[in-house]
């Protein structure tokens, strides 16, 4: 593919990956009350269901997302990449227009199966990219997710004051009209000659986490990204509905704090993991990272009053250097020429801590609010998430202490 229209490939893939993310944080917000109108339960209640939601989501993503890569292999990346827009416009859709919480199920199956943009969109800036920009160009996904959770709970949680759906018919107009623009403007990247017949026994989820069995020196290591993994779900599947409860937040400020979250992960992740891995060495960097998440959580956990949970995201937001960190050292035990099939077995690894996570975070969550229950408790999640931090120190401390 020639330069200029490489660019312009590049250009709307990043622009792609941002509507579809600020369309789904605009969600983020108003999620729990829409959750409370069609059950018509307590706030704990809505944070099963939330869980529950997520579950489906990440089993379906699970399963699906090898056969999503498969059939762009075989088909190529620009119909996958549009099916897996309008798979997420009719989500939107279904949820904004949903009668019962059975709705909502149907919806988030619909996105699961067909929510291989990243995928696609990873696959896509492989195709176009020269090995020397690839590393470089992958860096967009990354500058996509920053910027669309920082505008999209923002301005869900403005949209919210409107009406609990209305940031659900904004979000599905954005994914279709990302739709649309892909539809007339985006150019197949895979030549033909780059095709392959679709495998189904390459299109194996679990087949990808078997692989780590072949790699037992970073058993520990990988166990210790695990712990934290799951861990992260104490934010991201109960942030909104802790707040709500704890401190009687509305959706324009729990939009606000998704920005200001956004905000410090962004500068976190991308500057001062240049400065401080470097400075630290990556065994440092691991220990501090996974501390600092340890001590995030704890104070989340026992927050009293708004202002520190902006305050708290600092030490969280900091311990993002260890997983870089971890991940590097992994890579670094592992020959040049397994690498592809250790980066497929951590994601599948990562896509299981996003079934477990949730429901674990939401249901601990629903337990310790739920009326008449003698223990009232709404920061056991963050509880959990220190405790796995620190657990995951230990994995770590495991492992490296054998290393030079």
């Amino acid at each position: 593919m020639a330069a200029p229209k490489r660019n312009a490939a590049l250009v709307f893939i990043f622009i792609t990956l941002l509507i579809d993310i600020t369309g789904f944080g605009i969600i983020i917000p108003v999620i729990p009350k829409l959750l409370e109108q069609l059950t018509g339960g307590t706030l704990s209640d809505a944070s099963r269901y939330g869980g529950w939601l997520t579950f489906a989501y990440a089993v379906m993503q699970f399963v699906c997302s090898p056969i999503i890569g498969g059939l762009s292999d075989q088909f190529g990346r620009r119909p996958v990449l549009l099916a897996s827009l309008f798979g997420f416009g009719i989500d939107f859709l279904l949820t904004g227009f949903a009668p019962t919480i059975g709705w909502l199920f149907v919806g988030r199956i619909v996105a699961g199966i067909t929510g291989g943009s990243i995928t696609t969109a990873a696959a896509y800036i492989a195709d176009v990219s020269t090995p020397e920009k690839r590393a470089q160009n992958f860096g967009l996904i990354g500058a996509a997710f920053g910027l669309g959770f920082i505008i999209g709970p923002a301005i869900g949680g403005l949209l919210g004051s409107f009406g609990t759906r209305v940031p659900f018919f904004v979000a599905a107009g954005l994914a279709l009209l990302n739709w649309l623009y892909g539809y007339f403007i985006l150019p197949e990247s895979l030549k033909p000659e780059n095709r392959r017949p679709f495998d189904w026994k390459r299109a194996n989820p679990v087949g990808s986490l078997l692989h780590l069995q072949r790699y037992p020196v970073i058993i520990s290591l990988v166990a210790s990204l695990v712990c934290i993994y799951i861990a992260g779900h104490a934010m991201q599947s109960t942030w909104t509905f802790f707040t709500m409860e704890r401190f009687k937040w509305n959706e324009k400020w729990v939009g606000l704090s998704l920005a200001f979250i956004g905000v410090t992960a962004a500068i976190v992740q991308g500057g001062l993991i240049r400065i401080l891995i470097p400075k630290l060495g990556q065994k440092r960097a691991v220990y501090l990272g996974l501390s600092l998440y340890a001590l995030g959580f704890l104070c989340f956990a026992f927050a009293n009053r708004s202002w520190m949970m902006f305050a708290f995201m600092i030490p969280y937001a900091l311990g993002g250097i260890a997983g870089p960190s971890l991940q590097g050292i992994i890579s670094s035990q592992v020959p040049a020429n397994e690498q592809g099939e250790l980066q497929g077995a951590l994601t599948s690894l990562i896509s299981v801590t996003a079934i477990i996570g949730p429901v674990l975070m939401t249901n601990l969550f629903a337990y310790f609010t739920a009326p008449g229950n003698p223990t009232y408790f709404p920061g056991a999640p963050f509880l959990l998430g220190a405790v796995l931090s620190v657990v995951s120190v230990g994995l770590a401390m495991r492992s490296l202490k054998t290393q030079p």
